[in-house]
């Protein structure tokens, strides 16, 4: 009998459900054995029951007995083999029994070594299933123990421990834990670590055996992680403290913010870069104290909203920004794979300045060559161009875009560069090489035209040495010459000498008809020169003598002209009849006329003789419109007109003082033949330019006439100019009748400015006149300049006036216009006579008028500098003074500017001066 030791229950239950090989095979040889007695038995019943119902024919016992017999005999053999079958069976039962306890004896021995191992141990077989397993297996497993059994499949084994929370990753990522645990299963391909809830850590070794099973060792290695863990906590302190040293002996700035945007390191070069508050860079600071930090900087700061919205913007970014301290920052954001970034802050300034030099040099050298007469160009090892001058950009017939970058294969005619192709090669190899060639543009030549050559030099651009000590052929530069005459002349000679060698006496005489011929035409050459010489200097002083008449024409005729308005302006002051009043009037009115007329043809003159050079700059246009609509105010209002202005703050690029009479222009137009409505002065932004527009509801022009009305002394609406009525309607309106000079002044003006001048009209509806300006970028408001007339008046009785002026009838008529003012006005034709009179005046002048150009090369404003340091010496305080000058050049005005002083110009406007008197003295 075999006696069986006991098992644990698990082990018991997994020898129970697994049968030994030994047991089938005995088995299986007792059912056989079984089923052969069993069919003997049964063939031994069949042969008695025949033997009993068998009687044959004869009755004969005889018969009977040889029956029974035969029937003793087949008993006797089944009864012999079914004793040897049993003999059989008792020794298979043996066997068997000796087998089953081999068995047994070897499944303990497994047991035993299963317990033995240390770690757990499982077995399951090609179904996947649980076969055998130890106590140390069911020890990893603490929550899920008592659910573990053989049988169970390790897929249902696996779900359990995410269920169970066994395993850590079940908090994470279980969903992936299960496909992770179930994948290293399959494939059994080495050890796999994991991590269990109970902070101990596994490793599993899994084996496939031959039958397709799985064998697993489980091995706590959690001592082995922590020391792990301990040693690499050390070694990344030790990376810290070297990451920070690094970091703080590097030339960058740098920040680390990590992916809660905490900064987690940085480096005193970030600090002193940024001169940044300590409360940006301490521990625990975070990206938003830096925002904060920013904003504070306002224009100063970083503004890219990219930059500042890391979490919205985490790709890598990169700009350069001015720092508020003068530093130029080139800054860049660099992604890191946990969701921080890093910040690094470059000082370029120095750079940026070595940049600027670098362009200053590359613009001198692009001016020098430029002015070369030589063709120069500069082409890379690749044989594409970097560099052309102008001479060689005129050669080729193209623009510079169309030829940097390309290669000289594409941009030279196809003939010129087979020619040179072995040269370059030459000049690519280190060598420089000289030849000659016939020049060919890239556009199709001209047949007709008379060839031309080129002495042509390559010279290679070498750099450094490399490592190898070889040179490096940078490229080459290009230098070609025009030799196209001394190529004549060197064909002319051997002309000359081919034909001395065949005839000696012809020679003599093409050698003397060749001389003469040349002495002829060096002699005409001369003279050529020698009279386009004279033709230079003749238009020079033609030039210079029409800008001597333009100013003197300015000076001489505005004179007199300035001093008639002195009068009239003083005799309209005085109290007339009404006949007289009409006559001062008409005076007035002409007077007018004339000033505009002259003012008019100088003008006209110098736009015509090139005498007026713009002056472009960056202004608000609401500093020249709005005086502009001030200033036809009033003239609107007298022709019961509604002149409406809508401001505008944009900035223009263009001459303040040509642009102003351009608009001067449109607006006197419009006031002056619009007979009822209004006008209306504003701006429209049209991209890049400002467009300044004036309406009106005046009559209208014709389509036929809009090219017409920009002629000289072309008027489509003409009225009475003097006369008819004394009213001060009709006197505005004749006053304000022009000369047809305004708008042919207008075209002139705007093509001295490059701008455009539009014109759209409907007849019976009105017209619309407008200006397209320059945008400009000046972002600071325009400084104020001082307009004569501003501040308060107060009446000017009494007042002490010392006029200056070398004129005698300026002088009259100054001192006549003052005195109907209520003035006291003192009179010097020069700055000696003028300290005379004030040692004879009883106090101090309270101001100073004086003409600009005073004879004998002094002028007003030194003049007055005398006077006025003069007064100031006795009075302890020097009045305010007033130029006055017919020369209306930016030279004079720049020169009363640095002085201080006001000016205004001839013919003098009477109210203008009052006006100015007042707010100077009030």
């Amino acid at each position: 009998m075999i006696v069986r030791k006991p098992l644990p229950a698990n082990q018991d239950a997994a020898a129970r459900s697994t049968p030994e090989p030994a047991d089938a095979d005995a088995a299986r040889r007792v059912a056989d054995l079984e089923q052969q007695v069993a069919k003997l038995t049964r063939i031994n019943q069949a042969l008695m029951d025949r033997v009993e119902r068998h009687v044959d024919g004869q009755g004969s016992a005889f018969s009977l007995f040889q029956t029974a017999i035969s029937l003793e005999d087949q008993v006797r053999s089944r009864t012999q083999s079914l004793e040897e079958a049993l003999v059989d069976l008792e020794r298979s039962y043996q066997e068997a029994a000796k087998a089953r306890e081999q068995a047994e004896t070897a499944r303990l021995r497994l047991f035993t070594a299963i317990e033995a191992v240390s770690g757990g141990f499982a077995l399951f077989d090609a179904d996947d299933r649980l076969v055998l397993f130890n106590q140390d297996y069911l020890s990893f497993w603490p929550g899920m123990a008592g659910d573990v059994h053989p049988g169970m499949s390790f897929s249902d084994m696996v779900h359990l421990a995410v269920q169970r929370k066994s395993v850590l990753d079940a908090y994470r990522d279980p969903d992936g834990w299960v496909r992770r645990r179930l994948r290293q299963h399959a494939e059994c391909q080495g050890p796999t670590v994991h991590a269990l809830s109970d902070g101990r850590w596994m490793q599993i070794n899994e084996k496939r055996t031959n039958d397709g099973g799985v064998v697993a060792i489980y091995t706590d290695i959690t001592a082995l992680k922590r020391r792990e863990t301990l040693q690499w906590k050390a070694a990344l302190a030790q990376k810290t403290t070297l990451l920070q040293a690094t970091l703080d002996n590097i030339f960058q700035g740098v920040a680390v913010y990590d992916a809660q945007l905490a900064l987690v390191a940085w480096n005193n070069e970030f600090v002193r870069l940024l001169d940044l508050t300590p409360r940006c860079v301490r521990r625990g600071a975070v990206f938003a104290d830096f925002q904060r930090f920013n904003d504070g900087l306002l224009t100063h700061g970083i503004s890219e909203p990219r930059f500042l919205d890391p979490q919205n913007n985490p790709l890598p970014l990169r700009l350069e920004q001015t720092w508020f301290n003068g530093r130029v920052l080139d800054i860049e954001r660099n992604p890191m794979p946990d969701g921080g970034f890093v910040l690094t802050f470059t000082d370029i300034t120095e750079r940026k300045r070595n940049e600027e030099a670098l362009r200053d040099s590359e613009r001198r050298i692009r001016l020098v060559t430029d002015a070369m007469p030589a063709l120069i160009a500069y082409a890379d090892a690749d044989e594409r161009y970097q560099f052309v001058n102008a001479p060689y950009r005129q050669w080729l017939r193209r623009p510079e875009t169309a030829i940097l970058g390309r290669r000289m294969r594409s941009v030279l005619a196809p003939a010129f560069y087979e020619r040179s192709r072995a040269y370059i090669r030459q000049a690519l190899a280190g060598q420089v090489v000289s030849f000659e060639v016939e020049l060919t543009p890239t556009a199709d030549p001209d047949h007709l035209a008379e060839p031309r050559y080129a002495h042509v030099t390559f010279v290679p651009h070498i750099g450094l040495p490399s490592a190898d000590q070889k040179r490096v052929i940078l490229g080459l530069f290009t230098l070609m010459q025009d030799v196209t005459e001394r190529r004549r002349a060197d064909a002319a000679i051997k002309e000359a000498n081919e034909t001395l060698e065949r005839r000696v006496t012809e020679r003599t005489a093409a050698l003397t008809s060749l001389n003469r011929q040349l002495q002829q035409e060096i002699a005409e050459r001369r003279e050529v020169e020698r009279a386009l010489q004279s033709a230079k200097v003749e238009a020079e002083q033609a030039n210079l003598s029409k800008t001597k008449f333009l100013a003197a024409a300015s000076h001489d005729l505005l004179q007199p002209l300035n001093s008639a308005r002195l009068f009239v302006s003083a005799l309209a002051e005085l109290e007339h009849t009404r006949k007289n009043r009409s006559l001062i009037d008409n005076i007035d009115v002409s007077l007018s006329a004339v000033e505009g007329l002259l003012d008019a043809l100088l003008d006209i003159s110098k736009l015509d003789a090139g005498a007026v050079s713009p002056e472009i700059v960056d202004f608000p246009i609401g500093s020249l419109l709005g005086p502009l609509s001030t200033e036809h105010q009033v003239l609107a209002q007298e022709q019961g007109l509604v002149l409406r202005y809508v401001p505008s703050r944009a900035v223009v690029r263009s001459d303040i003082r040509l642009l102003r009479s351009i608009v001067q222009n449109f607006l006197s137009n419009a006031v002056r033949y619009t007979q009822r409505g209004g006008v209306l002065l504003g701006c429209r932004r049209r991209g890049d330019t400002l467009r300044i527009e004036v309406w009106d509801s005046g009559p209208g022009i014709p389509t036929d006439q809009l090219d017409e009305i920009f002629k000289e002394f072309h008027q489509l609406h003409r009225g009475p100019m003097l006369g008819g009525t004394t009213s001060g309607e009709g006197r505005t309106r004749a006053a304000g009748r022009g000369m047809g000079l305004g708008l042919a002044i207008v075209r002139r003006v705007a093509k001295v400015l490059d701008v455009t001048v539009e014109t759209r009209s409907m007849v019976g509806r009105g017209s619309i006149f407008s200006v397209a300006v320059p945008l400009g970028t000046m972002t600071a408001s325009a400084v104020t300049r001082r307009v004569a007339g501003d501040g308060g008046a107060r009446p000017l009785d009494g007042t002490l006036v010392l006029v200056l002026d070398d004129e005698p009838s300026a002088l009259m008529g100054m001192q006549a216009l003052l005195s109907t003012w209520g003035c006291e006005a003192a009179v010097a034709s020069t700055g000696e006579e003028a300290l005379e009179v004030l040692g004879r005046l009883p106090r101090p002048p309270d101001a100073l008028i004086a003409d600009f150009h005073l004879g004998d090369g002094r002028t007003g404003p030194d003049e007055v500098s005398r006077l006025r340091q003069a007064i100031a010496t006795s009075a302890g305080m020097a009045p305010p003074a007033i130029i006055v000058t017919a020369d209306h050049t930016p030279e004079v005005e720049a020169q009363v500017k640095q002085h201080q002083y006001w000016m205004l110009k001839k013919p003098l406007n009477p109210a203008q001066l009052r006006a100015l008197l007042s707010s100077m003295l009030g």
